[in-house]
C-alpha cells in the first residue's frame, strides 16, 4: 500500500458521519489500496467528546485494513493539521422559525474558522468539500480565507442531488438507475436548484422524450429533487443522513478519479452558464487529475432551463450578498 492520507472529517459525531466515517475506513473512498489516517473534529464538549471517543472505538474494532490511524480532537489547528482532504460535513443546523439569512451568517462564523485552520495547518496539497449547509455559500466563504489553499481546492456538494434526480428518472422510465446518464446539477443546492434532465438521457436516449411528459418533469420532478430532503425529514423525522454519507463518497471517489464522465459539482463561477464570477455554483465537470478538475463547455439550454439557472444564480448571488461583512 501507498503511504497514508490523511483524512479531517467535521461533525464526526454526527448522524451523517457515522454512516461514513467506517466506509472511508474500509477503502471505499481511496481504494482497497490507500491507507488512511482519520483525523476526527467535534466541538470542544465532553458528551460530544465521548460521543466521537466511542465512535473511534467502534472503527478499532472494525480492524479496516486500509485504516492507519485516528485521530480525535475538538481543536480544528489539531484536526486539520497536515491533512490532504478535509471533509466539512458539520454545521449550524436551521432551527424553528430561524431565517436563512441568520443561518448563513451563524454558520459563516464557523467556516471562516475552519479556513483559517486548513490555510494554516494542512498539506499543500490539500483539496475540501464541504457538505454542511448552506454548502455553496460556505464553501465561498471558507475559501476566502485561503490563499495557500486556493479557491480552486474548495468544492461543496451536489452529487446528493444529482443521485436523487437520476433515481427519480429511473423510477418514472421504469429502467435501472444505470440507464440515466448525463444528469447534472445547476446552481445552488436548495429548492432553486436546476436538475437538467433536458440534456440527460435514458438508455443513450433523450430522457425527456423517453419519458414523454413534460408536464411531470416541470411540475413534479424538479420540486421532487429539490425538496426532497424536507420530505425524508417528514418521512422518518431525521434528516437524509445515509444517502448524505453515500454521496460523498461519490462525490470525493469522483475528483478523485480521472474521466470523461461529467459529474455535478459546486466550484467557484467562472461566469460559465450565467452564474456571477466568484459564486460556487454547481456546474458539469470532469476530472482530469486526482483532485483536478475542468469545468464541461458548450453545454446547450432551452429557455426554460435558463430560466431555471437564472433563479438559482440570483439566490446564489443574495447569499453573497448577505455574508459580504465575512469575506476579505
Amino acid at each position: 500500500m501507498s503511504a497514508p492520507i490523511r483524512v479531517a472529517v467535521t461533525g464526526a459525531a454526527g448522524q451523517i458521519c457515522y454512516n461514513l466515517l467506517f466506509r472511508i475506513a474500509s477503502g471505499e473512498m481511496f481504494g482497497p489500496d490507500q491507507k488512511v489516517i482519520l483525523h476526527l473534529l467535534e466541538i470542544p464538549v465532553e458528551a460530544v467528546q465521548n460521543a466521537l471517543l466511542g465512535v473511534a472505538m467502534e472503527l478499532d474494532d472494525c480492524a479496516f485494513p486500509t485504516l492507519a490511524d485516528i485521530v480525535t480532537t475538538g481543536d480544528a489547528n489539531v484536526a486539520f493539521k497536515d491533512i490532504n482532504w478535509a471533509l466539512l460535513v458539520g454545521s449550524k443546523p436551521r432551527g424553528p422559525g430561524m431565517e436563512r439569512a441568520d443561518l448563513l451568517k451563524d454558520n459563516g462564523k464557523i467556516f471562516i474558522g475552519q479556513g483559517q485552520a486548513i490555510e494554516a495547518n494542512a498539506a499543500d496539497d490539500c483539496r475540501v468539500a464541504v457538505v454542511g449547509n448552506p454548502c455553496n455559500t460556505n464553501c465561498m466563504i471558507g475559501a476566502n480565507q485561503c490563499s495557500r489553499i486556493g479557491a480552486d481546492r474548495w468544492t461543496a456538494m451536489t452529487r446528493l442531488d444529482q443521485n436523487r434526480a437520476a433515481t427519480q428518472l429511473a423510477k418514472k422510465a421504469g429502467v435501472a438507475v444505470t440507464d440515466v446518464e448525463n444528469i447534472i446539477i445547476y446552481g445552488n443546492h436548495s429548492p432553486t436548484m436546476f436538475a437538467d434532465y433536458t440534456n440527460a438521457t435514458i438508455g443513450g436516449k433523450p430522457a425527456a422524450a423517453v419519458i414523454g411528459d413534460d408536464a411531470w418533469l416541470q411540475g413534479e420532478f424538479l420540486p421532487k429533487v429539490g425538496k426532497r430532503g424536507a420530505e425524508i425529514i417528514a418521512a422518518r423525522g431525521k434528516s437524509s443522513a445515509a444517502s448524505a454519507a453515500n454521496a460523498l463518497i461519490d462525490h470525493v471517489k469522483a475528483l478523485h478519479t480521472p474521466s470523461n464522465v461529467a459529474h455535478s459539482i459546486c466550484v467557484p463561477s467562472n461566469g460559465s452558464y450565467g452564474f456571477a464570477e466568484g459564486v460556487w455554483a454547481s456546474v458539469p465537470v470532469k476530472t482530469t487529475a486526482p483532485g483536478t478538475y475542468e469545468i464541461v463547455k458548450g453545454v446547450s439550454h432551452s429557455d426554460f432551463a435558463k430560466e431555471k439557472i437564472a433563479a438559482s444564480n440570483a439566490e446564489l448571488v443574495g447569499e453573497r450578498e448577505t455574508v459580504a461583512d465575512m469575506l476579505k
